[in-house]
């Protein structure tokens, strides 16, 4: 067997992997598994479920490995595993109804706060995390995966139109809790330079 060099380029890493090569196991978990964790945490709500998820999607990215032709990124393959875990573990342990009015939304916000405010991304995650499960699971997919409305809507066994709604909705949703940050920002940062 011909000695590996470490890192290896995606084809050389899958091939090295579906041989049972150890170490090259070990590169693809290490490359994708911090940005995969990420993931998963966007979709459930605790750090617990979402390495579940994340070390049941790697025994299937492993068992299916063989599965890969090459086309697209092998990032974008680990992706698609991955979400697709997270919905089944949101099946499992969530109810995953899409409900038209999981949340009061009250009226659209019109834009985004100005640019000024500045969130960390742990903030970011927490609102998105705050999300009803609905909401949630179709802005993750159709706004942070790419998903369409009509995948989106095949993945999850609802319409296109409530996937459209839900994802409306979880927009709207979110620029409130923008705003409601930017404001307390803003009053925050008033009161330090008044003292």
């Amino acid at each position: 067997m011909k000695t590996l060099t470490f890192p290896l380029a995606d084809a050389e890493l899958v091939a090295a992997c579906a041989q049972g090569n150890a170490a090259a196991q070990e590169q693809l978990y290490h490359r994708f598994a911090p940005k995969m964790l990420g993931l998963c945490l966007r979709y459930v709500r605790h750090e617990f479920d979402a390495e579940d998820v994340l070390a049941r999607g790697f025994v299937k990215v492993f068992r299916c490995l063989g599965q890969y032709e090459g086309k697209g990124s092998l990032e974008g393959w680990v992706r698609s595993i991955m979400v697709r875990e997270a919905l089944s573990c949101l099946r499992r342990r969530e109810s995953l109804t899409i409900s038209l009015e999981d949340c009061h939304t009250g009226h659209l916000a019109t834009g985004l706060p100005s640019a000024d405010v500045e969130l960390q991304a742990a903030d970011l995650l927490r609102l998105v995390q705050e999300l009803p499960t609905g909401y949630r699971t179709v802005f993750n997919l159709c706004a942070l995966e790419g998903y369409t409305h009509p995948e989106a809507a095949a993945l999850l066994g609802i319409s296109e139109g409530t996937s459209k709604s839900q994802l409306s909705k979880a927009r709207a949703v979110l620029q409130r809790q923008v705003a409601a940050l930017h404001s307390s920002f803003s009053t925050s940062y008033s009161h330090a330079h008044v003292a």
